[in-house]
């Protein structure tokens, strides 16, 4: 049976060394390589791609999510699962956006951890139960109209959130004070029902 290689991206050090462990002497897979931080990945993984990486997203230096979106570019046929301790909406998203097909967290058994890597390797998306119940609530919401009746300084203000500006950069770009911008935001989030920047960027996108 051809072994599945494996990459790890974790500053953790009982942590990593115990996925490696597990990977490396359960039959069908192979660690190909353990980073502590997402820069030696970067380094390291382009001359020598594993079919799967799991990626940490709060390391040292280049946040996992960045990490997954530069090699993605380089690896196309590799798949990232995003292995950590958040479960909230902004970093679900994030990682999704970034090219991650599967997110599982650091809470789940090893023998949990091989079946995602296994189910990832063959095409599918692994994400703990809380993590896919948040994706399947989120495109389970109710459509609103498809222009949502945003003003043009709502779209712009919209358009700026994308590029990853904040609050304050935003009301320096207007001239006014930041909570203006907040009070303009929170009303942005109430005609697109959302809660937060990632949703909001996410069904803009969709409709815009």
């Amino acid at each position: 049976m051809k072994e599945i290689s494996v990459a790890i991206v974790e500053d953790i050090d009982q942590i990593r060394e115990g996925l490696k462990y597990v990977i490396e002497y359960t039959e069908g897979f192979h660690c190909i390589g353990a980073f502590e931080n997402g820069e030696l990945a970067l380094e390291s993984l382009p001359e020598s791609p594993a079919e799967v990486v799991l990626m940490d997203i709060n390391l040292p230096g280049i946040q996992g999510t960045d990490c997954v979106k530069q090699l993605k570019k380089q690896l196309p046929g590799t798949q990232f699962m995003m292995f950590t301790v958040f479960e909230d909406d902004e970093n679900v998203f994030e990682a999704i956006k970034s090219g991650a097909s599967g997110y599982i967290l650091k809470s789940t058994p090893s023998h949990k951890v091989l079946e995602a890597i296994r189910e990832i390797h063959q095409g599918g998306s692994p994400m703990t139960a809380s993590i896919a119940r948040k994706v399947i609530q989120h495109f389970q919401k109710p459509k609103t109209s498809e222009n949502f009746s945003l003003t043009p300084r709502e779209t712009e203000i919209l358009h700026l959130l994308a590029k990853g500006l904040f609050y304050k950069e935003i009301a320096d770009t207007f001239g006014t004070s930041t909570g203006t911008v907040r009070q303009q935001i929170h009303k942005i989030y109430e005609k697109l029902h959302v809660q937060n920047r990632t949703e909001a960027l996410l069904k803009f996108k969709g409709v815009s």
